[in-house]
């Protein structure tokens, strides 16, 4: 079989050429949780084995598509339950931050960071979804220039000891 490069795009319409992928287990319960916390999407057929674990989903979130999957046995990712923590964080920029922030913990995210203007610009905190993920929610509210910046950081830093 031979594939037309010419004609064929190397990454798919719907994605970007990075992509989050995440293990989450139980994913299923993790796709109800994002429909409700965050107002995504499911846009792919879920890909289900015989033992009924999630291979592959998709999940549409504030513009970005997520991949999704249960953690498998002797596979090469685990999930933060298994880790015992997370390696990354997800942000979401969004105009109606404050609304997905209640939302979130309304479907059971607990706060990791409160929800707050930051020296940076931006309002926003960062929650633990109920399967260990840590997301920020957020949105930009000022532009700060560069000295300021440096001015607000070393504030923050003083404050923080």
């Amino acid at each position: 079989m031979s594939i037309d490069v010419m004609t064929v795009s190397p990454i798919p319409g719907r994605l970007g050429a990075v992509t989050v992928s995440m293990v989450v287990t139980p994913c299923a319960e993790a796709i109800e949780f994002y429909t409700r916390a965050f107002g995504a999407t499911e846009i792919e057929p879920r890909m289900t084995g015989p033992d009924g674990l999630i291979g592959h989903a998709e999940l549409d979130i504030a513009g970005t598509v997520v991949m999704l999957a249960d953690e498998w046995p002797g596979g090469p990712t685990q999930s933060p339950t298994t880790l015992g923590g997370s390696t990354s964080a997800l942000f979401i920029y969004t105009a109606e931050a404050p609304d997905m922030w209640q939302r979130a913990l309304d479907a059971g995210a607990e706060v990791v960071f409160p929800y707050e203007k930051q020296f940076y610009g931006d309002e926003g905190g960062r929650l633990r979804d109920p399967f260990g993920h840590t997301w920020g929610i957020g949105r930009h509210v000022e532009d700060v220039d560069e000295d300021e910046m440096q001015r607000r950081m070393a504030a923050f830093y003083d404050e923080q000891g």
